[in-house]
This record gives C-alpha cells, sequence and structure tokens, in this order.
C-alpha cells in the first residue's frame, strides 16, 4: 500500500478513535447532580434527563460511526469500489455517464446504510426524551425531497465537474473552484426561496406587539429584510430555534413556532438580534469566503488525486479513472479535515461570543438574553458542562456557561464605564 492509502487508513482510524475518546472523556466528566454554577435554572430531574440524553446520543454515535467505518472498510479491502467500477463500464454508457453513475451509486449506498441510524435517532431517541413530533408520512417526504433536491441539483453538479476535469485537465480544478464559488453564493439566495419551503411551511408573521418590537429594533439597527415568518418547526421537533438567511435586501427571518410559544418577547427579540450580529458583523461573509477558499484548495487536491495511479491501486481499481479519483480523493480529504475542523470550529465559536456581545449591546437587555439562552438550554437538554476536548473539536458554539459569562461580564463593564 503506498503512502496515500496508509495516510487514508490512519486518518479514518485515528479519527474514529479521537472521536470516541472525546465522547467517552465527555460522558464520564459529568456530575450526578448539577453544578453550582447551573443549579439556579436547572432542576435535578433535568439534570438526570439532559444526562440521559447525552449518554444516549453518545453511544448512538459510536455505533453509528463505528458501523460505517467498518461497513467502509469491508468494502474497501474487499475490492467493493474496483467491482462496482467493473459493473458500471460493462453497459458501456460512456465514460462521463459511467462517472456519474458510479459516484451516484455509491453515495446512494451510503445514504441507505445510514438510514436506520437515522430512524432510530428520529422515532426512537428522540422521542423518548420529548422532541420527536416527525411522523412517518413527513419522514419519508422529507426523504423524497432530499432525493429529489440532490437528483436536480446535485446530479447536474457532478456531471460539470466530471465534465471539466475529463476535458479541461490543466485548468479544471480553476474552471471547477470559480462555478463551486458562484453556486455556494447562488445557494445563499435561493436557498430562503425555494428550497427551505420544500422542507418547512412558512407563514408571515401577523401584526401584533411582537412583530412591532421586532420592526422597532430592525429599524435601529438599519438591518433590511425581505419578510418575517414563522415556521412550523413544531411538525417535527419540539426544539426551539430561529434564524435570519439569505444576502442584502433579500434576508429572511424565520423564527420557530415552538419559541414563540415558550418565550417572552423580550427573549425572542434578544434571540433574533444574535442572528442579526452575524450578518452585520460579517459572519456570514467571512464563513462563505473561507468556504470558498476551502473549495479551491480542494479543487487543487482533486486534480492531482484523479492522477495517482498509486492512489487507484491501493482501492484495488485495475484502472485509473474519473470518478475512482473523485471518490478516493473525498476519502483522503478526510486527513484534511481532521486538522482544519477544529480551526474553523474555534473561528465559530468566536463568532458567536461577538453575536452575543451585538445582541447585548443593541438590544439594551443584556438579561433577557441569558434568559433566553438559559431557556434554550434547558428546553433542549443541552450539556451544560462539556468536556475541553469535546468543545475542541465538536462545538461550534461556545458552552452556554462561557457564553452568559461573557455576556454578563460585558455587561458590567458597560455599567462600571
Amino acid at each position: 500500500m503506498s503512502n496515500y492509502g496508509l495516510i487514508i487508513l490512519f486518518a479514518l482510524l485515528a479519527g474514529f478513535l479521537i472521536d470516541t475518546l472525546t465522547v467517552v472523556l465527555n460522558i464520564r466528566s459529568q456530575q450526578d447532580a448539577p453544578p453550582t454554577e447551573v443549579a439556579g435554572f436547572i432542576d435535578l430531574p433535568t439534570w438526570k434527563k439532559t444526562m440521559a440524553h447525552a449518554r444516549a446520543k453518545a453511544a448512538l454515535e459510536i455505533i453509528a460511526s463505528g458501523s460505517k467505518l467498518t461497513a467502509l472498510l469491508i468494502w474497501w479491502f474487499a475490492g467493493g469500489f474496483a467491482w462496482l467500477d467493473r459493473l458500471v463500464t460493462s453497459w458501456k454508457l460512456g465514460a462521463l455517464a459511467d462517472g456519474v453513475l458510479y459516484v451516484t451509486l455509491l453515495v446512494l449506498a451510503f445514504k441507505l446504510f445510514a438510514l436506520p441510524f437515522k430512524i432510530y435517532n428520529t422515532f426512537v431517541l428522540e422521542a423518548r426524551f420529548g422532541f420527536n413530533r416527525t411522523t412517518l408520512a413527513t419522514f419519508v417526504d422529507d426523504r423524497a425531497k432530499g432525493l429529489l433536491l440532490a437528483i436536480v441539483v446535485g446530479g447536474p453538479v457532478l456531471t460539470v465537474v466530471l465534465f471539466l476535469y475529463y476535458f479541461k485537465k490543466e485548468f479544471a480544478w480553476l474552471y471547477c473552484w470559480g462555478i463551486g464559488a458562484a453556486f455556494l453564493v447562488f445557494i445563499l439566495y435561493i436557498a430562503p426561496v425555494l428550497l427551505m419551503p420544500m422542507f418547512n411551511r412558512f407563514t408571515p408573521l401577523p401584526e401584533g406587539a411582537l412583530r412591532e418590537s421586532i420592526l422597532n429594533y430592525l429599524q435601529k439597527v438599519g438591518v433590511p429584510f425581505s419578510g418575517i415568518f414563522t415556521m412550523d418547526g413544531s411538525r417535527r421537533s419540539s426544539r426551539t430555534n430561529a434564524f435570519l438567511t439569505g444576502l442584502g435586501n433579500h434576508k429572511r427571518i424565520a423564527l420557530f413556532d415552538t419559541l414563540l410559544q415558550r418565550h417572552p418577547e423580550l427573549e425572542v427579540v434578544a434571540i433574533l438580534a444574535h442572528e442579526v450580529g452575524h450578518h452585520v458583523l460579517g459572519h456570514v461573509v467571512r464563513i462563505t469566503v473561507l468556504g470558498i477558499g476551502q473549495l479551491g484548495l480542494l479543487c487543487g487536491l482533486l486534480a492531482v488525486a484523479m492522477q495517482q495511479p498509486e492512489l487507484h491501486r491501493d482501492f484495488f481499481m485495475d484502472r485509473i479513472t474519473l470518478h475512482g479519483g473523485f471518490v478516493f480523493f473525498i476519502l483522503l480529504s478526510v486527513p484534511l479535515d481532521l486538522l482544519t475542523g477544529p480551526l474553523l470550529k474555534a473561528i465559530s465559536r468566536r463568532f458567536e461570543y461577538a453575536a452575543d456581545r451585538y445582541a447585548a449591546d443593541t438590544c439594551g437587555n443584556p438579561a433577557a438574553l441569558v434568559s433566553a439562552l438559559k431557556r434554550l438550554a434547558v428546553d433542549n437538554l443541552t450539556l451544560l458542562t462539556p468536556h475541553p476536548w469535546h468543545v475542541l473539536l465538536h462545538y461550534t458554539h461556545p458552552p452556554l456557561l462561557r457564553r452568559i459569562a461573557a455576556i454578563e461580564q460585558q455587561a458590567r463593564e458597560t455599567k462600571n464605564g
């Protein structure tokens, strides 16, 4: 086995072991009773329920990731990649069609393998803790629409990528990078209008005190938007959330109906202010730019990987193929993700602190934001004392207690200053 294969194998095994270790450390570090810093807003029964939920999620995560890794290794060393290549090429559809079909079948197989874990998580684990409201019909409908989107959107994108690498070999990575960057920006525009309504119903927020408070706040901070909507999140889960999506004047505000049911007006505005902060402070643009930069790096590495005979031999392929190089590159990117993942999550956590500061400043009511965060944590059974290593590797948001401490420290400084 060449260095390519060894790197992939090591990264897959190391990634699984590191993830498993951090999950175990995270669970074992928890106390049987709520520590003093959280005892003021979470009682013992809720704490025990949160711990039970965390343990159940951790067990499912380890079993699911371990099963996926085992299946991948069996498929790899049993010659599955080469077998599928011989099967697809035997249909004599042409190089480009062979590549599209090869990747599509692998993705479909992966989705089907992961489906039982999604079913268990939705209808057993989430239901056990009172979160799930998804009916079987809604679950099937979501999967069908997701498959349709993959075919309508993902199919042409995959075809274009393989076409460029097949016919424009020298500058293929550059073309793909440009098209991919344009596609990412385009998705930010069309997602609120075309994609999200495929899965949820968005109803204009009715006239009333809450709408007036939101409009007054948005006018105060000077943020343009195209609409304020209530989203039927309760159709799938009892969890609460809010988000602001889109770019420029096409931003849409979405408030989960569960959020409106459980939070008073001041807290809803504070939560929305946090989301507004991400846009005003340029976090959405920066994340998009980082994504485009990462995409360019991946496109360049893909051009190299597609031409490596050693990489194909490591997967027992009899010949060099574009689609083989594409799939093996995805596996080769696992080591890159191990290195860049924690850095990107650290950037995301910094953005969350900044959005909290913005919300506390512009709302003028830090207590409402703190109260909202506490209520969100209790309602969503958020683990309040995660292990530092688990935060480092997995958390895109800072732990709740650190967020609250930062907000309260800012409020004290503002009051004294």
